[in-house]
């Protein structure tokens, strides 16, 4: 069997939690895996490189979608795989592959699964699995902070897209493989590398985690009834079909707004910028995935 780590988010927690886990993990024979937890998951990257220096092939991640990012950022361009334990609040890199959010489920998946091979994003030279925005999802993700999520769960996302729906927007100049593809008022750019956003919201209908290709995504949505109308198109039909969401694939991205703006990956709020490069890393990073899992 391949050397196993599990680099563990403490504060997260699914089913009878890490207990569960090892004891998952020991009856289908991996007694002994190195075990590294952390607090925070900007604090799993450093633990993650230590775990590879170790010699560990196959790395369980146990955690939310900011912690897979921060494992996704380290093992993209290597030879291990990561194993997804979706301990977290949305999970939306899981629940886009189809790992299931029960332990031994995972675990099964983690070490008889397929794996994989899927892209990943890079945005300002930092990787994402799921999605990157500029602007209004980045608010409600700043808002929808850990107390709030420990208390609503994804509820924590509605309430916080509610509280922003009244954010001005920005001017936006964006090219796209070289040549200009949108210029004017934006209130979020999203890049997606699979479908599913925060809350449920289906931002892009056709994608794929391993087609080489990002969604880029532009909504001018100003204010509650325009907002409203977009999310209601996106959860009830085709957000394609709404006047104010643009939408389009490519490899590269380079924007330029009229200020600046809060952005996040992943789930997990960055500094504010002015000026975002965004790519695609075709099969960067090897993840297990269920066997019966099609596309």
């Amino acid at each position: 069997m391949s050397t196993v780590a599990v680099v563990a988010h403490s504060g997260k927690t699914m089913g009878g939690g890490l207990p569960e886990l090892r004891k998952v993990l020991s009856s289908k024979g991996v007694t002994d895996p190195l075990w590294i937890e952390v607090d925070k998951s900007r604090k799993a990257p450093k633990q993650i490189r230590s775990a590879l220096d170790q010699g560990a092939e196959l790395i369980f991640v146990w955690g939310g979608d900011g912690m897979v990012q921060r494992g996704v950022d380290v093992l993209a361009g290597t030879d291990a795989t990561m194993a997804i334990m979706p301990a977290g609040t949305a999970n939306l890199f899981a629940s886009n592959l189809g790992i299931p959010k029960k332990i031994d489920g995972a675990v099964e998946v983690g070490l008889h699964g397929r794996r994989r091979k899927l892209d990943v994003g890079n945005m300002n030279g930092e990787k994402f699995a799921v999605m990157a925005g500029v602007g209004f999802d980045a608010l409600v993700i700043h808002a929808a902070d850990s107390e709030l999520k420990r208390v609503l769960g994804r509820t924590a996302y509605i309430w916080a897209a509610a509280k922003n729906l009244r954010v001005a927007p920005f001017e936006a100049q964006i090219h796209v493989d070289g040549k200009e593809w949108y210029g004017g008022p934006a209130s979020c750019v999203l890049f997606g590398n699979v479908g599913e956003a925060f809350a449920g919201v289906k931002a892009f209908k056709a994608a794929l985690p391993d087609d080489g290709l990002l969604e880029i995504g532009v909504a001018s949505a100003d204010g509650v009834a325009q907002w409203g109308r977009t999310l209601a198109r996106s959860a009830l039909s085709d957000v394609n079909k709404s006047p104010f969401v643009h939408l389009t694939q490519g490899q590269s991205v380079k924007v330029k707004l009229s200020r600046k703006i809060l952005y996040e990956l992943d789930g997990g709020d960055r500094e504010k910028k002015k000026t975002f490069h965004v790519a695609i890393q075709p099969s960067a990073v090897t993840v297990c995935v269920p066997k019966s899992k099609a596309a």
